[in-house]
């Protein structure tokens, strides 16, 4: 499977939650922009929850990507769940199954993100994509 890397920005904007959730959940709009292999536009809906204690919280978010894999343009959607346990870090991020569009159909994978200091975001992609016709 190809495994490529790069980086990538985001910008995180606060939402309104459902009356009942506020104050337990917190919703944020996803922007990003990744480059290097992946060169594509992310726009995504993430819901997150920090518990009462310290270091310990969880999220969700769906996004849609569009651009090129490795050059080929089309679209997919990420599944994100990620845990916090005291500060210990789970994070899972799969493509949606038969989310691929264009180019891009049929495409499978994970991906992993590294926050490194300074705040700089990157991405590791690992996917699968049927032989190019």
């Amino acid at each position: 499977m190809p495994l490529i890397e790069g980086p990538f920005q985001v910008t995180l904007s606060p939402q309104p939650v459902h009356a009942q959730a506020e104050g337990a959940f917190g919703r944020m709009a996803l922007d990003k922009r990744f480059e290097g292999a992946l060169d594509a536009s992310g726009r995504g809906e993430m819901l997150a929850a920090m518990s009462a204690v310290k270091g310990s919280a969880g999220y969700v978010a769906l996004e849609k990507v569009e651009g090129a894999l490795d050059g080929r343009r089309g679209g997919f959607l990420l599944l994100h769940r990620g845990l916090m346990d005291r500060g210990e870090a789970d994070l899972s991020i799969v493509v949606v199954p038969d989310s691929g569009t264009g180019e891009l159909q049929g495409l499978s994978g994970r991906m992993s993100i590294d926050v490194r200091e300074g705040g700089a975001h990157f991405y590791r992609f690992e996917y699968q994509l049927p032989d190019a016709p």
